[in-house]
């Protein structure tokens, strides 16, 4: 897509005059675009955030670059302009909020999505690491999402939610030196997708994608690549990864899943999906450690050595993988 096809695309569906260029927000990761910030003349809004992508000549930072690779990304923005193209409508913002989106534009390989810009919009904190109350904040997001989204068909999104997914990821599952874990990963995979409750997940959930608003008055997600299908403790084990290091993590646990599960009651209740909360809560609550398994598994995989496989994480895996070997014996 030309500069000028695009200009008139965001003057088109924004109402706008006129547009400035205001500068990149990021880029895209291996190279396949950026994400930038448009200002706008004579629309109701002040700006928009526009997110290109150009897959061509993409190169991963620690040197994934097969073919499953660059299939697996320009799927995942396919499954993003999806997003934002049809789920985008179905009532999540109202209680898990997310950017609206003005449009989306396709060609070839190209994306173009145009959406809200947070930061004029109130949410434009960005936190490396979190208060009680802003992690508090992020877990009630995970939960009014996760409960808005319970039972939604993941047409048109990844079958299987979040970018570490096991059948997505074979090349890393090869390079993991853990025999025992290797074996246990198609039973890990298995247990998370047989839950009885299946919701969306965000597929990345973690701190880098949320936006804060002033005085942790509320949040708001970004980056739906990897939105599918799947068991919401995906999402909450990931997120705690994110923010708390080892020991914190661990002792943690049983607060965060406490908060999620009284904010998941709180807003199953309001949409009265007529779902046993009692049910949902034993189903859910144990697959929190599986769940972490199975990203340590794609971890040790993909990034041997990185900070976030701790020894917390090594022993909960090694739980979950005694378990499951003696449920298979």
């Amino acid at each position: 897509m030309e500069k000028e096809e695009i200009d008139r695309f965001i003057l088109e569906i924004t109402g706008a005059k006129r547009l400035k260029y205001l500068g990149i927000v990021q880029t895209l990761w291996s190279g396949y675009g950026s994400i930038v910030r448009i200002g706008l003349e004579g629309s109701d809004v002040p700006s928009v955030i526009v997110k290109h992508v150009q897959p061509e000549g993409g190169k991963h930072p620690r040197g994934w670059n097969t073919d499953l690779s660059h299939q697996r990304k320009i799927k995942s923005y396919e499954v993003e302009t999806n997003w934002y193209r049809y789920q985008n409508n179905k009532g999540i913002n109202k209680h898990a909020r997310i950017p609206e989106s003005f449009g989306v534009k396709t060609s070839d390989n190209e994306f173009l999505l145009v959406m809200e810009d947070l930061d004029a919009s109130g949410y434009a904190h960005r936190r490396s690491s979190v208060t009680q109350t802003e992690m508090q904040l992020c877990v009630q997001w995970l939960a009014a999402f996760h409960a808005s989204c319970m039972g939604m068909s993941s047409e048109g999104l990844w079958e299987t939610g979040t970018y570490w997914h096991l059948e997505t990821r074979p090349d890393e599952l090869e390079q993991l030196d853990d025999p025992q874990l290797r074996a246990c990963a198609p039973m890990i995979d298995a247990k998370l997708n047989s839950s009885t409750f299946q919701t969306l997940v965000h597929g990345d959930a973690k701190l880098a994608n949320f936006c804060f608003a002033v005085e942790e008055s509320g949040v708001a997600a970004v980056d739906f690549q990897y939105v599918g299908g799947g068991c919401g403790m995906k999402d909450l084990a990931y997120f705690v990864g994110s923010c708390f290091r080892d020991r914190e993590a661990e002792e943690r646990e049983e607060e965060v899943l406490n908060l999620y599960f009284n904010e998941l009651f709180s807003f199953m209740e309001a949409f009265d999906k007529g779902i046993c909360m009692q049910e949902l809560e034993a189903d859910w609550r144990p697959l929190y450690r599986v769940a972490w398994a199975d990203f340590h598994r794609f971890m040790k995989g993909w990034s041997p050595g990185h900070w976030k496989l701790s020894d917390y994480s090594e022993r909960v895996t090694r739980e979950v993988t005694d378990s499951l070997k003696e449920i298979k014996a």
